[in-house]
């Protein structure tokens, strides 16, 4: 009897603190009383003080790790772009010399890259991992097309944008970054992307599935781990049968 009071005892304080505002991050499985704001329009709940991921890393980490086989069964080569620092130190252990980072613009990275343009034949990569970057390509489209053509053919694409309009609105004559700013809610940004993104993939050749948060997270886990609405929805990609 003694020891189930202490049980009981122990889970309400662990529900106590969470209801007080712990958080826990799945990255670097470190708790904090609270995640701190971030962004150009500073977003609350958004940073971990601790390895720095924000919403959308930590959605994208639970999921590879509860529904994918990236961790038990990782593929041979893997293209990451535009590589987040705490993602890639969990992506190149685990899949070793194929882990390929590449950004046009930096150069802390494997190899420099144009996506419109990749440097690599058809079928290369098992996964590739793209987030946060077709809103500053121009030509997004010829994008999507290289990523379907470096893609294996049971490989997974995640490529994800933020979703922020009804429909996706782009103009490329706006050159002028306080026009940008404006017109798609950053200075580098060329569009801004609505729902009908899904759309374009299928149209570059992808099976899409959507996977919100609460497909595979509780209530409890999406408010301990910070993965409010900010975080966005996966874009999972696969090629089509006929493709």
């Amino acid at each position: 009897m003694i020891e189930k009071i202490k049980r009981m005892l122990g889970a309400f304080q662990k529900s106590s603190k969470y209801e007080a505002g712990e958080r826990h991050c799945p990255l670097c499985d470190k708790s904090s009383k609270t995640f701190s704001e971030y962004g150009v329009v500073p977003r609350k709940d958004a940073r971990c003080p601790h390895c720095g991921s924000l919403e959308r890393h930590r959605l994208v980490w639970l999921y590879l790790s509860r529904k994918s086989k990236l961790l038990t069964k990782p593929p041979r080569r893997a293209l990451h772009i535009a590589p987040e620092g705490i993602l890639e130190r969990k992506f190149r252990p685990l899949i070793g010399k194929g882990y390929i980072t590449a950004d046009l613009l930096v150069s802390n990275v494997d190899v420099k890259m144009d996506i419109t343009d990749i440097q690599y034949p058809d079928e290369s990569f098992g996964f590739i991992y793209c987030s946060h970057v077709l809103e500053h390509v121009p030509d997004d489209r010829k994008a999507m097309r290289e990523f379907h053509r470096v893609l294996t053919r049971h490989g997974i694409a995640i490529l994800l944008v933020p979703i922020t309009a009804k429909e996706t609105v782009e103009d490329p004559s706006v050159e002028d970054p306080k026009e940008r700013l404006r017109l798609f809610g950053q200075e580098d940004h060329v569009r801004r992307y609505g729902p009908d993104y899904l759309s374009r993939l299928e149209e570059e050749g992808f099976v899409v599935k959507k996977i919100k948060r609460n497909d595979f997270l509780t209530p409890r886990e999406i408010g301990e781990m910070g993965i409010t609405a900010a975080a966005g929805e996966l874009y999972i990609c696969k090629k089509g049968p006929k493709s």
